[in-house]
């Protein structure tokens, strides 16, 4: 099996507690997985090597929310908003409509590209919901293309109530607990649900997270978005991995996710598109929250496949170190997973890591907006 040796690296972030970083470093990988981490003037021979030239190293990105299987985009509605016109959750239901004309090829097209942009910045690690399909057939193909990207597939049937059910949610939320879930559970690892005012309703999203667990699937939850609601609590009550946005958070909210493994997921590009306002990471940080950063790429609220970009905005905008920043990028994401292979570069781990056109990661917030991801190794 051949080794490969990442040598001359000026800066080695690892996340490990004990040295998360190192100067002047090495790493070796050996079948995909982090085999030797140190000193580069201790660093073994390998059959291959891979020369940092004194630039920084950094754990893969994991991205641990984003909508890629669609057709269309809402550029339309973009500009509207920066004219003034408030964001609401209902510009979905154009997304379904094209996505439901769209072709399989077209669809997967779409999303490896997507899949394609993010590799580029950085990300080796996705998360793929579905939701724009809305019927049994289109949400188990998007679940089945998905699957051809990622392990990490994300049932989202409750994302809102297409406009077919406007006049009947109940028939709509027995569709999704009952023959939708039974198409798309064996495509899937996750289910989630958008809880907010003009989606679903904390009662209704209790139903369709208690049916999703009881067909095996881990738990996540849309909440926070457009206000306060319960589906923070929910969340956590749930036992859900993470609740995604966190935008409006009551104090309430922040203490039952201090006192959980839920991560809280943040997803600035949907603040920098919509104009809402930022969420608080720092409270959320200063409580003992386990903080994620996501990219939510989607054609509506955050048409963005940047994660460096999303590093960025949390820097300037959401009161995060960029060593937070990074870490919520990188390990807050696999947590959010559930996943303790990625996100880190300990002995052991998968041997997803980026190396940057920059001497430090704060390079990445220091840089907005400028393409610092040199090159891109996933499992070596």
């Amino acid at each position: 099996m051949t080794t490969t040796l990442v040598a001359d690296i000026g800066l080695l972030v690892t996340h490990d507690e004990e040295r998360p970083e190192r100067e002047r470093a090495a790493l070796v990988i050996d079948g995909g997985v982090v085999a030797w981490v140190g000193d580069a003037r201790d660093a073994p021979a390998a059959d291959r090597r891979v020369d940092a030239a004194g630039a920084c190293v950094i754990p893969g990105f994991v991205d641990s929310h984003s909508h890629l299987v669609f057709a269309g985009d809402r550029a339309d509605e973009f500009e509207a908003r920066m004219a003034g016109r408030r964001y609401e959750a209902g510009g979905i239901r154009k997304t379904v409509r094209l996505t439901r004309d769209a072709t399989d090829e077209q669809l997967l097209a779409r999303a490896t590209s997507l899949v394609a942009e993010m590799r580029a910045q950085g990300t080796t690690t996705v998360e793929i919901k579905s939701g724009y399909g809305l019927t049994v057939a289109d949400e188990a193909r998007a679940l089945r293309l998905a699957r051809t990207l990622t392990a990490e597939t994300t049932f989202l049937g409750a994302h809102v109530v297409p406009a077919e059910f406007a006049h009947d949610r109940d028939a709509y939320v027995e569709l999704v607990v009952g023959e939708m879930l039974a198409a798309c559970a064996p495509s899937a690892r996750w289910i989630d649900v958008f809880c907010e005012t003009g989606a679903f309703t904390a009662e209704e999203s209790r139903r369709i997270l208690s049916a999703g667990a009881a067909a095996g699937l881990g738990l996540r939850v849309h909440a926070g978005q457009l206000g306060e609601s319960d589906g923070v609590r929910l969340a956590v009550e749930l036992g859900a991995a993470s609740v995604d946005h966190c935008t409006f958070l009551s104090g309430a909210d922040v203490d039952a996710l201090a006192g959980s493994d839920t991560v809280a997921t943040l997803l600035p590009g949907v603040e920098f598109s919509t104009r809402q306002p930022y969420p608080d990471a720092r409270r959320l940080i200063d409580a003992g929250v386990t903080v994620a950063l996501a990219s939510d790429c989607n054609p509506g609220s955050s048409f963005t496949s940047s994660l460096p970009f999303c590093i960025a905005v949390a820097v300037r905008e959401l009161g995060m170190t960029p060593a937070e920043a990074l870490r919520a990028a990188t390990l807050g994401g696999a947590a959010a997973l559930r996943r303790d292979d990625v996100g880190h570069l300990r002995l052991g781990a998968r041997a997803d890591l980026i190396v940057l056109d920059a001497p430090g990661y704060v390079h990445l917030a220091y840089r907005p907006g400028v393409p610092l991801v040199r090159q891109v190794l996933s499992a070596g």
